[in-house]
């Protein structure tokens, strides 16, 4: 919940000396109950409704900086946007840290097509949380929309470390259509291609239905992929339908990332994971890391981080079988890169037990058994 329960309010709601706390008790209880209403009718598209019991819980307690928000973001979806700055300034005079006020009032400034405020609006919101992954997806929008390409395409990568989904979102997303011929954003792409490739989407069309690309960009995009020997054409014949063209990857990039394959009488998917040999370069990757953090090597540590958490070397099977871990990784990768040889002087013994924690896994054989055993 909101700061609310971290401050009491400075006014006559606060209990006196002499007083048992009900009235105070009984005004969280109203605000709430009047919060949960305004949230429930938003969801009603009743949002009108929702302003006014938001406002109601303002009444009670105007330092309730989620019924700002809400109220905020009300006014966002009935287009009245200076409202929703109004309630969002509101809300960050009393927690001028809150990254969603910041990230929702940029999101607002967007709708204006005040980019250069919306910009200001996320770069703070990533002040106050370098994790949020929002924040960085649209800031690169923001900077992509105001011709900003390269600082665009830079945020958009932040914004894929922490939250890999990013990546399938951006491809069908319009306002980064200025950057899509950008080889930074064909990279993207190309990743994509290549996940649902491994996830076993295995031909044009299938990638096209579960990522709303279009069927020439992903064509491109494969035969990109087939020139660099990550994926092989391959073809299948059917009864009464002829041949069908399907890709698979590499054996070697499937052995370093994992795959699905269709299996049984009716072709469901199960899931191959890495081979016990990618563990062990896992493993000796994490001792490469180790003794890079223990020397305060921060190049060395950075290029650790990066093999663990590239899904082109072993991403995929960092965030399948280490799904914490993969995240502190990015987190880690992030400040690093940000703050540099201070950062990593200052965490050594943080970033060590993660060292430690994922080499504890790898050896203890908590991890999936090689493909080719299943």
């Amino acid at each position: 919940m909101g700061p609310f329960l971290r401050r009491k309010p400075k006014n006559a709601l606060q209990p006196s000396d002499d007083d048992d706390g009900a009235s105070y008790d009984s005004s969280i209880f109203q605000k709430n109950e009047l919060y949960k209403k305004g949230v429930s009718q938003m969801a009603n598209d009743k949002l009108e409704d929702a302003i006014r019991s938001f406002e109601l819980a303002l009444r009670v307690d105007p330092q309730f900086v989620d019924a700002w928000i809400k109220k905020g973001y009300a006014h966002f979806h009935l287009g009245q946007y200076p409202s929703s700055i109004q309630a969002y300034d509101r809300a960050l005079e009393v927690d001028l840290t809150n990254p969603e006020a910041w990230n929702l009032k940029g999101l607002t400034f967007y709708k204006m097509k005040n980019y250069e405020k919306a910009i200001e609006a996320c770069e703070k919101a990533i002040d106050f949380d370098p994790t949020d992954a929002m924040s960085w997806y649209n800031e690169a929008c923001f900077l992509i929309l105001s011709g900003k390409i390269d600082d665009g395409l830079e945020a958009l990568k932040r914004s894929i470390e922490i939250d890999i989904t990013y990546a399938k979102k951006a491809v069908s997303d319009r306002d980064l259509q200025n950057a899509r011929n950008e080889d930074g954003f064909r990279r993207i792409i190309e990743v994509v291609v290549l996940e649902s490739v491994r996830q076993g989407h295995d031909h044009v069309g299938k990638i096209v239905w579960t990522t709303s690309m279009d069927r020439e960009e992903i064509q491109d995009a494969m035969s990109r992929l087939l020139t660099k020997g990550l994926v092989i054409r391959k073809e299948r014949t059917y009864p009464f339908r002829g041949k069908e063209e399907y890709y698979e990857l590499t054996k070697e990039i499937a052995e370093k990332v994992g795959y699905t394959k269709k299996v049984g009488f009716l072709r469901k998917n199960q899931q191959m994971l890495a081979p016990i040999e990618q563990l062990h370069d896992i493993s000796m990757i994490l001792s490469k890391a180790r003794d890079a953090i223990e020397k305060g090597d921060l190049k060395l540590t950075m290029e650790s981080f990066e093999q663990l958490i590239n899904p082109a070397i072993h991403g995929n099977i960092i965030v399948e079988q280490f799904f914490d871990e993969h995240r502190d990784l990015r987190l880690f990768m992030i400040r690093l890169r940000d703050k540099g040889q201070d950062y990593l002087n200052s965490h050594k013994t943080n970033l060590l037990d993660l060292i430690n924690r994922m080499d504890i896994k790898v050896r203890n054989g908590t991890v999936s058994k090689n493909a080719g055993d299943l």
